[in-house]
């Protein structure tokens, strides 16, 4: 009986998506115009298809993470712009358990790499991480395990992130003093100094001293005397 409520669960929340006006939506009415075949056959079409893709296909990991994120932000979109706050807490917590397994995968990811149909049974995970029912795997996970870690260590981790986000701080201050003081420098270097004033050249022609003159005006005097001493008379 459990199986067949999850099945009923998923199909119901399937038909109920089939049935909006969304992008996919239009998509498979316009292909279904085309061929003819119904919707629900397309979708369950290209749900088949996937699934073999990311068993045997090239290229898994990507695929796997669109189907991972693609659906989950179209839904939290719808959800941050609904009045209703209960479906925000749901997708909030989807994030919370995505972000920590994410974590975790990128750690294991060199041994998981060899796991076979690793990236199947991670589709799988993520689906029963958003799946619309009351044994929801992002509900679980988070209530089971993230939940009371988080409340066993918040004080310290709050601790510690206060800590850091001063260490921060005081080094984003000094960084930004060291370069302000080293732009100032560099400025100061390639600044060019003023033009100095130019130094006259002392004067070759200079005018004689006044001793100079008197005792060349003497020696003038005293030439015509002598000259007229040696006369014959």
């Amino acid at each position: 009986m459990g199986l067949l409520k999850i099945f009923s669960s998923i199909k119901d929340r399937a038909e109920k998506f089939l049935n909006e006006k969304n992008v996919v939506t239009d998509f498979l009415g316009k292909v279904e115009e085309k061929t003819g075949i119904k919707k629900k056959i397309l979708a369950a079409g290209v749900v088949s298809v996937t699934g073999l893709y990311l068993i045997y296909g090239y290229g898994a990991s990507l695929v796997c993470n669109l189907i991972g994120f693609v659906y989950p932000a179209y839904f939290s979109i719808k959800a941050l712009e609904s009045p209703n706050k209960e479906d925000d807490t749901k997708w909030l917590t989807y994030w919370v358990v995505y972000g920590v397994f994410s974590l975790g995968e990128f750690f294991s990811d060199i041994f998981l790499y060899w796991f076979p149909f690793y990236y199947a049974f991670k589709c799988l995970f993520l689906l029963w991480c958003m799946a619309p029912t009351s044994w929801n795997g992002s509900q679980i996970i988070y209530n089971r395990v993230v939940r009371p870690i988080f409340l066993r260590h918040e004080a310290t981790v709050d601790n510690m992130v206060s800590d850091l986000s001063g260490k921060a701080m005081s080094a984003a201050e000094s960084l930004t003093r060291e370069v302000l003081s080293t732009l100032v420098k560099n400025k100061a270097l390639v600044t060019p100094a003023p033009p100095s004033e130019p130094k006259s050249l002392p004067s070759t022609s200079q005018e004689p001293s006044p001793i100079k003159r008197s005792s060349s005006k003497q020696s003038k005097e005293m030439q015509p005397a002598q000259a007229d001493d040696g006369d014959p008379r």
